[in-house]
């Protein structure tokens, strides 16, 4: 054995603090590396910081504002930003140019083998580097939505982790060099493990029989989350569970709002959703991403509505096309998909089960740094 597959080996993942979908995959790859190899030295930062107060401040305070307050805003800002290449290079440029510094001194300090990224403003700065010369490792984009992957792929990049397959086409005509690999390892661990319906409903205290419906928003409880759970209620016998990640102030509107309901009630961030979504039969998100595949990967029935712009409206474009989430943009449309899966209900997508972890990809690919 060489020294090169014996020299533990260190990798870097770039994620940021925007909800839970982008710092949530970062912990589960950080665990997988270590169960796959517990010499190897990982570290996750946080790309925001890293770029420095300025930046950090502005993409992570003002998408907290924007999403919650000024919503419209941000659909503008993502409409600009795809279809006005001006826009798009400004944006690009402004970060590259306040915030790189700040990066690539933080990986410079690491000196990794492998920089991975699980958010899309830090892998545009890092496939960057690698184009401009200034990273000589290679980099890695871990990709956690559908469609909508202008930021999430880049040309730079050498490796493209995709969680669906039916992604594979856009990330390869955005990076048609880089290599892309179908994964599993990103979600959160657990999903695609055997599971009793019943005994997940108890875990939660939740009734063993009749609908349970589940209302998610993400990390942040973005959406219209109250207004899901008021027509989940139409449908006779229905539990319904809002998930409102670590958003107190959209908890306590939904406490006070359903205050009496026994039907109704709230959860906040938990770190055992495989086992929430196995409880339920119905998984109503605003938000596409991961939670939508994990859904799957528990045979509970995902729809997206609440929250229908930006990405979210590219992404609930290419649920519907390939079947993986129906997709409502009124009330009664919600109603009516709600009726659909209870009535057809869905077995759990285990497919993944025989894709290569994303730990072990990274791991492949950083044994290929000589130093």
């Amino acid at each position: 054995m060489s020294s090169q597959d014996t020299r533990p080996p260190r990798v870097l993942i770039v994620s940021a603090d925007i909800g839970e979908g982008h710092d949530a995959p970062a912990r589960v790859l950080a665990a997988g590396i270590r169960e796959e190899r517990p010499d190897a030295v990982v570290e996750v930062i946080d790309g925001l910081d890293a770029m420095g107060p300025l930046m950090a401040r502005v993409i992570r305070d003002g998408t907290e504002i924007v999403f919650g307050r000024f919503a419209f805003l941000y659909d503008l800002e993502y409409w600009l930003i795809v279809h006005f290449p001006p826009a798009r290079w400004l944006a690009g440029t402004l970060m590259y140019l306040v915030g790189g510094r700040g990066m690539l001194r933080a990986i410079r300090q690491f000196r990794p083998d492998i920089v991975v990224s699980t958010y899309p403003g830090t892998t545009d700065v890092i496939g960057r580097f690698r184009l401009d010369g200034f990273l000589h490792v290679p980099a890695c984009s871990a990709i956690t939505d559908l469609a909508a992957l202008r930021y999430w792929a880049h040309e730079g990049v050498d490796l493209h982790l995709i969680t669906h397959p039916e992604s594979t086409d856009e990330v390869r005509g955005i990076a048609p060099l880089s290599r892309i690999e179908w994964v599993r390892g990103l979600t959160s661990p657990g999903c695609l493990e055997p599971f009793d319906k019943r005994g997940a409903r108890r875990s939660f205290d939740l009734p063993e029989e009749g609908p349970v419906v589940l209302v998610s928003g993400g990390g942040w409880a973005v959406g219209d989350l109250i207004g899901s759970a008021e027509v989940a209620l139409r449908v006779d016998g229905a539990t319904v569970v809002c998930m409102c990640g670590r958003n107190e102030r959209v908890r306590a509107a939904i406490d006070e709002r359903f205050d009496g309901e026994p039907r109704a009630r709230s959860i906040g961030f938990t770190d055992r959703m495989c086992d929430l979504l196995a409880a339920g039969d119905v998984l109503i998100h605003s938000t596409a991403g991961l939670t939508v595949l994990e859904a799957l990967m528990r045979g509970t029935s995902p729809i997206s509505y609440g929250w229908g712009m930006a990405h979210i409206r590219i992404n609930n474009r290419a649920f519907a096309e390939h079947g993986l989430a129906d997709v409502a943009s009124t009330p009664d449309e919600l109603e009516a998909a709600i009726r659909r899966a209870l009535a057809n209900p869905r077995e759990p997508y285990l497919e993944p089960a025989d894709r290569p972890t994303a730990a072990s990809v990274v791991l492949e690919v950083a044994a290929t740094t000589v130093r």
